[in-house]
């Protein structure tokens, strides 16, 4: 069995007006909203009842019949707070698998995550520069550094790159952390330094990618799990439209199939 977080805190303004009155997981991509969609793809792949740790709009979430835990700091903190808002549910038992809120990924992505058997698995796109050309005038201003090696070992991820070189893929926000290590991954967020600042954020603020950037220089050993697609991100009003567009004229399924 795998348990599964799925980090939805924040409101999503870059999303406004569709987040005025909802939190970013449930806008709705293709008829179905984010949440709807990702519990979905889990649950057909085994993986029943995820924690939605919510922030904005929490109730909304609640109501909908999922397991709710809240972030209260949520306008003030980052995801890597949101997560370990949840630690109590992380168990010791179980896989642990993480997914941003705002994302959605066919069940093939998904499974190739579950199959990873190393320590922290971290799904990243080969393909992301033609989507990445779709969302964003100069893809690589808009990008981050990733760098693989022998075997597809993660070395680094989330800075900001000077050449195209400089990124083999992108991280989209999906990792699994193997049952053996939940607890020393809380354990290694409860020994951080409080007052530090990780690619300047402080403490509470955090990137994610930053947190993982901290695992790989403490000695974990981090898989990259590739993939060539089959996910979207929906984080801003222009990836919105971008959808609707490709939708439309049959162009969505080249990256990303949604049923």
């Amino acid at each position: 069995m795998t348990r599964a977080l799925i980090l939805a805190a924040g409101q999503g303004s870059r999303l406004r007006p569709l987040t005025d009155d909802r939190p970013k997981c449930l806008v709705e991509l293709a008829g179905r909203s984010l949440l709807e969609r990702q519990v979905e793809v889990l649950a057909r792949l085994g993986i029943v009842d995820p924690v939605v740790v919510a922030g904005y709009r929490s109730e909304m979430i609640e109501a909908l019949g999922h397991t709710v835990i809240v972030n209260p700091r949520y306008a003030r903190t980052n995801m890597v707070e949101t997560l370990f808002c949840a630690r109590a549910a992380m168990g010791t038992d179980q896989d642990l698998v993480i997914a941003y809120g705002d994302i959605v990924y066919e069940p093939g992505v998904l499974q190739r995550l579950l199959h990873c058997r190393d320590p922290l698995a971290v799904i990243v796109d080969r393909s992301w520069r033609e989507y990445w050309a779709r969302r964003f005038p100069e893809p690589l201003q808009d990008a981050e550094t990733l760098k693989l090696g022998p075997g597809d070992r993660l070395l680094e991820l989330g800075r900001k790159p000077r050449a195209y070189a400089e990124i083999q893929a992108q991280y989209i926000g999906l990792i699994k952390v193997r049952a053996d290590h939940v607890q020393p991954l809380v354990h290694t967020y409860e020994a951080l330094d409080r007052h530090a600042f990780y690619d300047g954020k402080d403490f509470a603020n955090m990137y994610m990618t930053s947190f993982i950037q901290h695992l790989i220089d403490a000695g974990w050993h981090v898989q990259a799990v590739p993939v060539d697609g089959g996910w979207l991100e929906l984080d801003s009003l222009q990836d919105y439209h971008l959808y609707q567009r490709l939708g439309a004229s049959g162009q969505l399924a080249r990256h990303c199939r949604l049923e």
